[in-house]
């Protein structure tokens, strides 16, 4: 019921960006893809998917953004591993630098930036744990230009790393989805 409610109140916000974001100057986007855990966390799950949302303040002369994302991942045991799911819910405060101007038909950005993950393990028949701690991001992302709107699609990887009791927990999220607004 969570993630109905959830869902329904993402495509409510997707649907009223287009008519707020541009006189204010700010990207809305979201954007759905691939969980790839990595290290310690490859070895105990599978790749598995991950929604997002953001929002992107560009400053003066629209190079240089500062963003704020929420996402939520799912992954599942891995072949040989007690049964178990994976899930982590997470924001991020990040700076983006965008190369070219927001005219350009294709536009590669960077960035990176600090945030802080709750990281649930559910093991079947014996209950689950969590953990909030703080993690770090750095990635970069391609957006291309749809039409003589501002609406732009997206393709964005970021090695993310999150510092938990033990060792850290790190993967790489590959979101594809569509941002509004202006720049």
């Amino acid at each position: 019921m969570r993630q109905l409610i959830g869902g329904a109140a993402l495509v409510a916000a997707l649907a009223l960006a287009p008519s707020l974001a541009p006189a204010q100057g700010i990207r809305y986007g979201a954007g759905v893809g691939l969980l790839m855990p990595l290290g310690d966390y490859k070895a105990a799950d599978k790749m598995g998917w991950v929604a997002g949302a953001d929002v992107t303040k560009w400053l003066t002369g629209g190079m240089l953004g500062v963003r704020v994302e929420g996402s939520y991942s799912q992954t599942s045991q891995a072949s040989g591993v007690g049964a178990h799911s994976s899930k982590i819910l997470g924001g991020m405060a990040a700076l983006v630098y965008a190369f070219g101007t927001s005219a350009d038909q294709r536009r590669p950005y960077v960035l990176g930036g600090l945030g802080c993950y709750n990281i649930k393990v559910d093991v079947t028949g014996l209950g689950s744990a969590s953990e909030s701690k703080v993690g770090f991001g750095l990635g970069a992302g391609l957006a291309f230009k749809m039409g003589a709107g501002s609406t732009r699609l997206f393709v964005e990887g970021k090695w993310t790393t999150v510092s938990t009791s033990g060792s850290s927990t790190s993967f790489v999220p590959i979101r594809v989805g569509l941002r509004f607004g202006a720049k």
